[in-house]
């Protein structure tokens, strides 16, 4: 095992091969191809982008990019402001075209960095691509060969939902990966394609007892994220189920809506 020391050097080499600073605004990104590594330990690279490029700036106009399979400019507006745009705006949750999304303080920073590298990471097609490598020399002649290649997906599609939704219920919060379910929302056996049963955006993280109502169609979601819950479930029920107040999917994107709108008319027992 490599002491602390060698650690973070090889963490700053890393990090250094990953990052461009610009001082003045009017570099170009490096080619993505080369900046495929991301620490495990988000954080502490992340602070380490953040400290080398305030310990290079100029003044107020500095700027750094981080590259996380695509590239995120940061850009330092103020002693805690920061400008972010990215290679896709849909990394950010924004519109082609449209204005920085600005940011307050650094646990903000961190927060939204974070978020972004999850994204990036679990990009629909990169589940989908990865199930296709590590499947193709498998035999699928029987139904007990078949289950084998369903089980190596639906173990990628856990890793990508837990990575996107960072290792919490995306209801609860509750940060227990063990207990943590991979829901579908269109369920695995009514999708069309691999690259639906494995896209990211057609899954939720959550708790048993919510991942079991969703599943039996006794929960369902609007596109506001607005958990809804069947009238089967009279207030006794769900007083033993521990459902009170509302409850809303955190982080729900564009990309789920599709996906909700199929669960509603197909899944939900209303």
């Amino acid at each position: 095992m490599p002491q602390p020391q060698q650690q973070t050097d090889r963490d700053r080499q890393r990090s250094d091969e990953m990052c461009r600073y610009d001082t003045e605004g009017n570099q170009a990104p490096l080619p993505l191809d080369k900046h495929r590594y991301l620490h495990p330990d988000g954080r502490r690279l992340i602070t380490t982008w953040f400290d080398r490029a305030w310990q290079k700036r100029d003044n107020e106009d500095a700027t750094f990019e981080a590259f996380i399979f695509a590239w995120v400019r940061v850009r330092v507006t103020g002693e805690m402001g920061f400008e972010l745009t990215a290679s896709d705006p849909a990394l950010l949750d924004q519109k082609a075209g449209g204005a920085p999304l600005k940011i307050e303080g650094y646990g903000g920073l961190y927060a939204v960095l974070r978020t972004t590298a999850a994204h990036a990471r679990t990009k629909p097609n990169r589940v989908a691509d990865e199930f296709k490598q590590k499947t193709a020399a498998l035999p699928t002649a029987t139904e007990a060969e078949r289950l084998v290649v369903q089980r190596v997906g639906q173990g990628l599609f856990r890793i990508a939902l837990l990575d996107y939704w960072q290792g919490q219920c995306c209801i609860t919060g509750l940060d227990v990966p063990a207990l943590l379910r991979a829901s579908h929302i269109r369920p695995w056996a009514q999708c069309e394609t691999d690259e639906q049963r494995l896209d990211v955006y057609n899954g939720l993280l959550l708790a048993p007892h919510l991942d079991a109502l969703f599943d039996a169609g006794l929960m369902t979601a609007d596109t506001a994220g607005v958990a809804q819950l069947s009238a089967q479930l009279t207030a006794k029920r769900r007083a033993a189920l521990g459902l009170e107040g509302e409850m809303r999917i955190a982080d729900l994107r564009a990309e789920h809506h599709a996906y909700l709108r199929f669960h509603r008319l197909h899944v939900w027992a209303g």
